[in-house]
């Protein structure tokens, strides 16, 4: 029984000691963690915000300039193996074994760690170390700023042909009503009772501005639905009595489900007729404010780069160019062993060199993690290098972590919003981790391989007799792929190919 309690409170104490030790380490490794999942420009943000608030953080490039000024030896570069982890991981200047350390035999007030701070910057801008914000940079930034062109939105350009339209001061207001619930893609969003109600307006009024606005450019803008965008757009190009009109007037329903044979009959126009009439349909556009919305441009920049060396072999490099590479200050190492430095100040800089030091072991695992990871996936997928989608094999995060030696949640940190460049495009990391199905040979292909396939396959068919589910089931079978009806119409889905029926050509 008295093991027992002792065994417990062992345990209790084992308990205690780790809890400690995870709440010391957890701001720590938390910001380790950001680091990995961090995309490229993100973390360049967060090491320059680190650079700030660190003093003891200096960074090399700017060091290089200063040495470059001077002229002589110093102002050759160093070259740096970032594959290697930085020398200042390797000495700890804030051992207290330090035997060139002095005992401290008083203490200072903290405001000298204030004054010493701000005079080490003092120090650094009379060295003519040039700042993170000089004057040049911010020109640039400027100038940069200057560039950038503004997109005029829809509403402003339907507010410029209202004011050049001949309305009424009263009717303008209604406009302005009319045009204010338009949303970007061109549609109204307000019927004429929500008007009415809104601008305490006769709807013979409301009516009567809005066939003004439905006047403007775009054509289509200011409809209601669908159906009503694709027949002013055809009004505006004088095709009102055309067959496609008809159609859209009269048959949008069958329109919708492309019942081709079923709006022959309605219409009284033969089935190629109808075929060529909803060819010209296609042609018209259901979002008529598409051009004046705004572009979702996504930049990217590749955290890898996978090229053909001069050899003829494949080879991996990290992207280490928009990664800032610090040291720490030799300023402040030499600043703990100075018996003038107060016990108060030398404690500030033990703990910001730390922090330094743990920042960067951080970046260096997190670079030396991604790099390993796109290694694994060139070695796993040379086809696809070669010959591109068709030759993707399966692979899972699993499989790479294995090899790799870390979680598999530590691959999946890793390759978070990151991106590779390959000889066939730049593409997302995860990209390359996919299940996959079997073939009759033994081999496995990636679900991105058996979708291209598919989508082939529907390209090539013959439109007067379109392959279903089950027609594809066994092309696939053929080819000595295993794969379930189901599937294929997963697949088809995500490729937005639509079912045999609605793909058929009369």
């Amino acid at each position: 029984m008295i093991f027992y309690f002792s065994h417990v409170a062992q345990q209790g104490f084992q308990m205690s000691q780790k809890m400690s030790l995870n709440q010391v380490l957890a701001p720590q490794l938390q910001q380790s963690l950001n680091l990995l999942q961090a995309p490229m420009m993100e973390l360049k943000a967060m090491i320059d915000e680190e650079l700030q608030s660190n003093p003891v953080l200096e960074e090399q490039a700017a060091l290089d300039m200063e040495a470059r000024e001077r002229g002589g030896d110093e102002a050759e570069e160093v070259k740096v193996d970032r594959a290697e982890p930085p020398s200042d991981t390797q000495y700890d200047p804030t051992d207290e074994s330090n035997a060139g350390e002095p005992v401290d035999d008083f203490q200072k007030e903290i405001n000298q760690l204030l004054e010493l701070d701000q005079g080490w910057r003092d120090h650094f801008s009379s060295n003519n170390i040039p700042s993170r914000n000089s004057k040049d940079e911010d020109e640039k930034r400027q100038f940069m700023l200057d560039s950038v062109t503004t997109t005029q939105s829809l509403q402003d350009f339907l507010l410029e042909q209202a004011r050049l339209s001949d309305l009424s001061e009263a009717r303008f207001k209604i406009a302005e009503l009319i045009i204010g619930n338009i949303d970007d893609t061109g549609f109204l969003q307000s019927s004429l009772d929500e008007l009415v109600f809104s601008s305490a307006c006769p709807r013979i009024e409301i009516q009567a501005v809005l066939d003004v606005v439905q006047s403007f450019h775009p054509p289509g803008v200011g409809a209601r639905d669908l159906r009503e965008c694709l027949m002013l757009q055809l009004k505006r190009a004088e095709r009102a009595d055309s067959l496609e009109y008809r159609i859209i007037h009269d048959c949008m329903n069958e329109l919708g489900r492309r019942r081709i044979r079923e709006i022959a009959k309605k219409t009284g126009e033969t089935v190629d007729a109808v075929q060529f009439a909803l060819e010209r349909i296609g042609h018209l556009e259901p979002k008529p404010g598409r051009e004046y919305m705004p572009e979702m441009e996504q930049f990217v920049v590749p955290e890898i780069f996978i090229s053909r060396g001069d050899d003829g072999e494949w080879k991996v490099t990290s992207n280490n160019e928009h990664i800032p590479r610090l040291r720490i200050s030799n300023a402040y190492k030499d600043l703990m062993v100075q018996s003038a430095t107060s016990s108060d100040v030398r404690n500030y800089i033990r703990d910001k060199i730390r922090s330094g030091k743990f920042l960067l072991k951080s970046i260096h695992q997190r670079q030396s993690t991604i790099l390993s990871i796109a290694m694994e996936i060139l070695k796993r997928q040379g086809e696809f290098m070669e010959h591109g989608a068709s030759q993707l094999r399966p692979m899972t995060m699993s499989q790479v972590a294995d090899v790799v030696g870390v979680h598999e949640t530590t691959v999946s940190r890793a390759v978070s919003g990151k991106y590779i460049e390959t000889p066939h495009g730049v593409l997302e990391m995860k990209y390359f981790f996919t299940s996959g199905l079997s073939s009759k040979d033994g081999a496995s292909l990636a679900n991105t391989s058996v979708k291209e396939m598919l989508d082939e396959l529907v390209k090539k068919e013959d439109g007067t007799k379109p392959l279903s589910d089950e027609d594809l089931v066994k092309v696939f079978n053929g080819k000595g792929v295993k794969i379930a009806r189901r599937t294929v119409a997963k697949y088809r889905d995500e490729l937005n190919i639509l079912p045999s029926h609605l793909r058929r050509v009369y």
